[in-house]
């Protein structure tokens, strides 16, 4: 009967959440009802652009302002650290009512500082991003028979020595009929909780749309002048106004005012509330993304799986003849030992620079701990485009919270390399919380200096500077020497066997250990160039990255065959009694950060041609800095790892006096 109730209860819980699927949405992103007539308000984010990389404030150009003033919307964390500032516009429209020829506002005459930062800006190839409902404005373009979508639109355009400017834009809304039937209520905090719809009857028969797409048309317009006498914002323009993205009127002159219009239209569609991101999320090359990314995944299983087999087969080898052998047998055998049996008395011979190695993987357990669970976040949909600035944002709280791992890892294993000795585990513990954050933070300073320079948005403003190193020294710091502290009272690892007073002298190598170390690299970076591709086109060509599922499928993969890859060059060179592994075990797999700043030079020649100035440059190869930095501590720290199990289990099987 039991069994049978239990039955019943997972039958209840599966119905239960079959009928909630349709209704379902994650903290964030909740659907917005909207009664016809009702106002709807357009917000612009920073100017960006592919050939500089440094965004602007929107009101940096001689833009319409609205009537009640500029104001910054709320802003978390990670939109901040992002460069985004997003503020309203004067751009308002009401729901499901189409409006044509909206007469904005007549600028005052360009002076010549405004007329050539204008200029810049369209040579900069500049797009302005416009926001509705949480949705980016998108543009639709053909080029060569391909259908190409684009966020945000060009400020202006340069024809011949010319330069024009899209002073009227003609928006299209997708919207939906609100549907309350299938949402479901659920618990919230705030206005979050009053918004969402419980399933009763109450406002239901209130008509109403929800926001499902936002399109931009731009186009350059020359108005006459005196029509624009007498209006006023918002007024009618009194004559019809022709969009023709194809040719462009409005020239930008020195000393001439411009004048700026719109015009909306609202069309009902069949695109639902959850798939209204679906147009944003569309990569282009889907099917190379995934046959690329599939293909990979084989062939480097096929080859790790090939590898252990191999290794795991040599080494059983050896540790069965050597244990068949009689105690005679085995004394005749240890005095006519070679290979890795040799350096039984020093393979655990403490490496030199041994704090700086406890710290580096300590960091390196940090970050390889933010990245499993951020992108396991973002894969389950917490972490959505939708949400701006979140997954910096969690990405900065998992990195702090995880500074008890840290400092665990760093201070337990210069417990293991000091045979239990304490001593020093507070110091080892302030490194691990300073080594990585403060090469960041000296690489990220630097940076913000040039944009502070370029009066960038993207430039990181002093007060949240402050808030970082609060966070820094309040939160991460404490939480790493709280590690540390565990680290130090839990038993270190015991070596199996005992380490001889005099080391043992290194036979001369056929060819360079280093070489070796290099070589390895090459196939972790195998496993992840092709996503590399699509995860820097993400970054840097504006572009939506939402495959986090294959991420992490990719990740997992990078972990085991930098583990195994490390694993293999470590008994190498104990075959060729080398007993100095632990530094080489450690680049052996984070040599593939030097393939990914290859790659990444690689990307900024070929691919970001355009990239223009000394200041871009510097930035992406500062920003590909950041990055290679963590990408080396975490695959190094792997094979550190799976290196050292497999050293101490393999002289934990061989008993030698």
């Amino acid at each position: 009967m039991d069994l049978f109730d239990n039955f019943k209860i997972w039958v209840l819980l599966v119905c239960l959440i079959s009928q909630l699927g349709h209704g379902f949405y994650l903290p964030g992103s909740y659907p917005h009802k909207h009664g016809i007539g009702g106002p709807l308000s357009v917000k612009v984010n920073s100017l960006t652009s592919i050939d500089t990389e440094i965004p602007f404030s929107y009101y940096s150009l001689p833009f319409c302002k609205p009537r009640e003033g500029v104001k910054d919307s709320a802003e978390n964390l990670g939109e901040l650290l992002m460069g985004d500032r997003i503020e309203n516009s004067p751009y308002v429209f009401k729901m499901y009512t189409n409006e044509t020829d909206i007469f904005l506002c007549n600028t005052k005459p360009l002076s010549a500082d405004e007329f050539k930062i204008l200029k810049k800006r369209i040579d900069e190839m500049y797009q302005v991003n416009l926001i509705l409902d949480n949705l980016p404005a998108i543009r639709y373009t053909t080029n060569q028979g391909y259908f190409l979508r684009w966020t945000g639109y060009p400020v202006g355009a340069k024809v011949q020595d010319s330069y024009y400017v899209f002073n009227h834009l003609k928006f299209t809304v997708l919207v939906h009929k609100y549907e309350d039937t299938n949402v479901v209520g659920i618990m919230g905090t705030g206005d979050a909780a009053e918004v969402i719809p419980t399933g009763g009857k109450s406002g239901s028969d209130v008509p109403g749309y929800m926001v499902v797409g936002f399109e931009v048309v731009p186009c350059s317009f020359q108005h006459n002048a005196e029509s624009l006498k007498n209006l006023k914002m918002y007024g009618r323009y009194p004559s019809a106004i022709n969009c023709d993205p194809s040719t462009v009127a409005m020239a930008v002159k020195e000393g001439e005012s411009v004048a700026f219009t719109y015009e909306v239209e609202f069309v009902e569609s069949d695109i639902k509330w959850p798939s209204r991101w679906d147009a944003y999320l569309k990569m282009e090359g889907a099917k190379v993304h995934w046959f690329s990314i599939l293909n990979s995944l084989m062939v480097i299983t096929f080859l790790a799986g090939i590898v252990l087999v191999i290794l795991l087969r040599t080494v059983r080898r050896d540790l069965t003849r050597y244990e068949e052998l009689d105690k005679e047998a085995q004394a005749q055998m240890n005095e006519e030992l070679s290979g890795w049996k040799l350096v039984v008395g020093d393979v655990f011979r403490a490496p030199t620079n041994a704090s700086l190695l406890c710290v580096m993987v300590g960091d390196g357990v940090q970050i390889l701990g933010m990245s499993v669970v951020t992108i396991l976040f973002s894969a389950l949909g917490f972490m959505s485009p939708a949400s701006r600035g979140t997954l910096i944002t969690g990405m900065l709280f998992f990195y702090m919270i995880l500074g008890i791992a840290a400092g665990y890892v760093a201070v337990r294993l210069w417990r293991t390399i000091g045979c239990g000795d304490k001593k020093g585990w507070a110091s080892v513990s302030w490194k691990a919380a300073c080594f990585f954050p403060g090469i960041a933070f000296l690489i990220l300073t630097t940076l913000n200096f040039l944009l502070w320079g370029s009066h960038s948005t993207g430039a990181i403003p002093f007060s949240l500077f402050v808030i970082l190193i609060l966070l820094w020294f309040c939160i991460s710091v404490p939480l790493t020497l709280v590690g540390g502290y565990f680290g130090a009272k839990a038993p270190h690892i015991e070596y199996p066997v005992r380490t001889n007073q005099i080391p043992r002298e290194i036979p001369a190598p056929k060819y360079p250990s280093w070489l070796l170390v290099l070589g390895a690299g090459t196939l972790p970076f195998g496993t992840l160039f092709i996503e590399l591709f699509f995860i820097m086109s993400s970054i840097w060509m504006g572009r939506v990255y939402y495959v986090f599922g294959f991420l992490f499928i990719v990740l997992i993969l990078l972990v085991v065959v930098c583990a195994e890859v490390s694993l293999v060059l470590t008994y190498m060179h104990l075959c060729v009694e080398d007993w100095k592994w632990w530094w080489k075990s450690f680049f052996a797999s984070g040599s593939v950060a030097i393939y990914i700043f290859l790659y990444s030079i690689n990307y900024l020649v070929f691919d970001l041609k355009s990239l223009s100035g000394p200041v871009s440059a510097t930035l992406y190869l500062g920003y590909s800095l950041f990055m290679v930095l963590a990408i080396m501590l975490t695959t190094g720290t792997v094979g550190f790892l799976s290196s050292f199990w497999f050293v101490h289990y393999l002289f934990s099987n061989v008993k030698l006096d």
